[in-house]
């Protein structure tokens, strides 16, 4: 196939390399043509590096590099093009001018893909005397690297190129997902539901950065925390994909913007690329202050109540393994520890709910976490040399084992990894119940382009859609906030026994299509 790809920055670079190392010509070009030689001098010097690391053979360098080819014009005759894809500036105006004069230089049988990563498709095609003929075709950078290709067809794309872009991106070794022409399309779109809760817990003053990052990657098992990933995103990048999107969605409550964001982002605090963030960067750059040592009574005797339910036990059993002194019958001794292992609520609702003592009663996060980290709960009426001596005692391991680390957070509905995971499988159930990409599409596109661990419809499944409901039901009557008002998905899926990954009967499938004309 030929392509042209008009753009020669970040994005066209990596996918001219991308399509000509899966064998297609490729013309790059650019209203710059310095940039085109910058960018072929940047692909060249890839090559060369993947030749040095044995990824390559110096001939498949070879004849990759000869199907680049540099166009002085972007808008030169081209009657063997057969796909372009446009990768210039965020802009409507400039995309639909590039389309505009491509369609009077090219055949009417080339297929038109723009990259846009936030404009609606459907207005950039609205330029086209023929809009049929465009699509989305929305790469992550770095293009060869990441694994994950959006294609979204406009209100007026045929039919037929979807189908055929899925062909030419998965012939080219990627993996598509074919998305609803919304805002933010998929991946931009899931990844909300983590950094806008996250935003929300630091707003609340449930932890800080640095205790929402360590519950996220040793909780859930993420790489990057999310305080982490906006610091190399770019705070004024994920800002401005929050406020899109949100008012995309006529300011639908679960995608709602936090204030900390437009201060930080004026005052230039960016993340790494201006050297300040959430976090410091640089070789001034003071190091990370370690965790607060443990240094309470691990031997303190504590009761474990009730008010957990199912995850009473569980604690009870693993405190008990790793050597604590874990107090039975109906109540507290005088100066047991309690402990509360929450799900949705909070501790100060168990303490006035229960009659437990302020001063001695915390909450542990019940829910399994990958890495050996617990996170402790403390309300405003704590006693700090009680709380010292709850964290104590919740680090114990089993003999052998490594103590674990433990995290103190303000008390709130739920704690901070419940929050984020609701969060998480909140925004891509409502994904899914819009049908703006299907389930598979959905964990597919945000394991290859977020770096999960595993989708948020399989991750809810793991947890089970009844439990999954049961937290949205209790963090919503706990808080009153709508933003935690359980989705039409999950409740569907909890009360008829389905996974949340089921895509489920739909009324098309119950009816016979139309018979032949």
């Amino acid at each position: 196939m030929r392509i042209r790809i008009v753009g020669a920055g970040a994005m066209g670079r990596g996918i001219a390399q991308w399509a000509a190392t899966a064998g297609h010509t490729v013309e790059l070009c650019d209203v710059r043509p310095q940039a085109v030689t910058e960018a072929l001098d940047f692909v060249r010097s890839m090559l060369e590096r993947a030749v040095q690391k044995g990824r390559l053979s110096a001939e498949d360098r070879d004849a990759t590099a000869a199907r680049l080819v540099p166009l002085d014009d972007p808008w030169a005759d081209g009657p063997d093009v057969e796909l372009v894809v446009e990768a210039v500036r965020e802009d409507l105006d400039t995309k639909t001018e590039v389309f505009g004069r491509l369609e009077r230089a090219l055949p009417a049988t080339a297929v038109f893909a723009t990259n846009t990563s936030s404009l609606s498709v459907t207005r950039i095609a609205a330029g086209l005397k023929d809009p049929g003929r465009l699509a989305g075709l929305h790469f992550f950078n770095p293009v060869p690297l990441m694994r994950i290709v959006e294609i979204v067809p406009g209100a007026a794309t045929r039919a037929d190129i979807p189908p055929a872009l899925t062909a030419f991106v998965e012939g080219c070794g990627h993996r598509a997902v074919t998305v609803a022409d919304t805002p933010g399309f998929l991946v931009n779109h899931a990844g909300r539901g983590l950094v806008t809760e996250a935003l929300a817990l630091l707003e609340e003053g449930v932890g800080t950065p640095e205790d929402i990052d360590r519950i996220a990657r040793d909780v859930l098992g993420l790489r990057m925390g999310p305080f982490e990933l906006m610091d190399l995103t770019g705070l004024d990048v994920t800002a401005a994909v929050i406020d899109s999107i949100w008012q995309g969605f006529r300011h639908a409550d679960r995608l709602r913007p936090s204030y900390l964001t437009p201060n930080r982002v004026a005052a230039g605090l960016h993340g790494r690329k201006t050297g300040r963030g959430w976090y410091a960067y640089g070789p001034q750059a003071p190091a990370p202050a370690p965790e607060p040592p443990v240094t309470g009574d691990p031997d303190r005797p504590v009761f474990v109540h009730a008010a957990g339910g199912r995850d009473a036990d569980a604690l009870r059993m693993a405190l008990t393994a790793a050597g604590a002194v874990v107090e039975t019958g109906d109540g507290p001794s005088a100066d047991a520890l309690v402990l509360v292992p929450v799900w949705g609520t909070s501790v100060a609702g168990a303490v006035a709910g229960h009659g437990l003592p302020a001063a001695r009663t915390f909450g542990v996060d019940p829910l399994p976490a990958v890495g050996r980290r617990r996170v402790l709960a403390v309300t405003p009426a704590a006693d700090p040399a009680a709380a010292r001596d709850a964290r104590a005692v919740l680090a114990r391991s089993a003999e052998g084992e490594e103590p674990r680390a433990v995290s103190v957070v303000r008390d709130t509905a739920g704690s901070v990894a419940q929050r984020l995971l609701a969060s998480i499988v909140s925004v891509a159930a409502g994904i899914a119940e819009r049908s703006i990409a299907s389930p598979g599409d959905i964990d597919l596109a945000v394991t290859a382009g977020l770096g999960y661990p595993v989708g948020p419809l399989a991750w809810g499944d793991r947890v089970g859609a009844g439990r999954m409901l049961e937290l949205h039901r209790a963090l919503h009557r706990t808080t009153d906030d709508p933003r935690h008002r359980p989705s039409r998905w999950v409740t569907e899926r909890a009360l008829l026994g389905l996974s949340l990954t089921d895509p489920g009967t739909s009324p098309a499938d119950c009816v016979d299509g139309p018979g032949p004309s």
